[in-house]
């Protein structure tokens, strides 16, 4: 038996060897790999070459004519930055001062910005040239930063209730909302009422629907003027006292005249008239009862 196993085993064809399997690589780790920066080159790449070459002249040779081409180059960013600084300040700031403001940003951020870097000018310049507009209006403004802190913290307050209840808000509600006692909030408000500073010539809408304006130097009282009103009453008052005084008899109307308009005493007016200061007593009464009965007369019969 084994002689016949082990003639077996001589008949039986070799067996090959199986080919190895081909080890895979090692799955990379999983997530994103950080991209390397830009090089120089590569940011340079994407602008014009005439640009490149002022930027290069201005950093490198510190050409000053460079400089100034860099500078009107990048204006129209100044103007952008401006107009949307703009919109949401009162109307009383005018574009024109927030790009002057802006403008030194610009000349800040050309000199600071570094070429190697390889980041875009604008991006660089836009934070800078907002920085340097919104100094110059916290130098500018005379109001305290805390007071307009507060001014906002009650505009939202009352904005926010009148939403939610459809009606103007009470003022305890709204010290409710900020948290405060309502003398407070009246201390609050005394200190907001200090902020908004309206010019003369500004101009104010007037009859919404027609599109009307008017300056709110034209709706001021002017107190040199006299109030037509009272201007027609007092020209009426007039023409009654004249026409009383025309029903009085003349001597009255000459003591009328000597005691009111020239100022003279009741003695020297008897001396004028040749009678005695009470006898000219008994004529002023008279002639004053005269016209106080004219006047009410004309009152009953208006």
């Amino acid at each position: 038996m084994t002689e016949k196993k082990s003639a077996k085993k001589a008949g039986d064809k070799p067996k090959k060897d199986k080919p190895k399997r081909k080890e895979r690589p090692a799955k990379a780790a999983v997530g994103r790999r950080a991209s390397p920066a830009p090089a120089p080159e590569a940011a340079a790449a994407d602008l014009p070459s005439e640009l490149v070459e002022l930027w290069h002249g201005y950093k490198l040779d510190g050409s000053q004519k460079a400089r100034e081409q860099l500078i009107l180059h990048y204006a129209p960013l100044v103007k952008y930055v401006a107009a949307r600084v703009g919109a949401g300040l009162p109307g009383t700031i005018e574009q024109a001062d927030l790009a002057s403001y802006g403008m030194f940003g610009l000349i800040d951020a050309l000199e600071k910005f570094d070429l190697e870097r390889g980041i875009k000018f604008e991006t660089y310049a836009i934070p800078r040239i907002k920085g340097a507009i919104m100094d110059e209006l916290r130098a500018l403004d005379w109001v305290p930063r805390s007071v307009r802190v507060k001014a906002r913290e009650v505009e939202k307050a009352y904005s926010e209730i009148e939403l939610r209840e459809k009606r103007s808000p009470t003022e305890q509600e709204v010290a409710d909302r900020l948290g405060l006692s309502v003398a407070e909030l009246h201390e609050v408000v005394t200190q907001i009422s200090f902020v908004s500073v309206m010019a003369l010539d500004e101009v104010l809408p007037v009859g919404a629907d027609r599109g009307e304006t008017i300056s709110l130097l034209d709706t001021l009282a002017d107190t040199r003027t006299t109030d037509p009103e009272a201007g027609v009453e007092d020209q009426e008052a007039r023409s009654f006292l004249v026409a009383a005084i025309n029903e009085l008899s003349q001597r009255e109307k000459l003591v009328l005249t000597l005691y009111y308009f020239e100022g003279m005493t009741l003695s020297e007016i008897g001396d004028i008239l040749g009678v005695t200061e009470s006898r000219v007593c008994q004529i002023h009464m008279k002639a004053v009862a005269r016209l106080r009965s004219y006047f009410a007369e004309t009152d009953e019969a208006i």
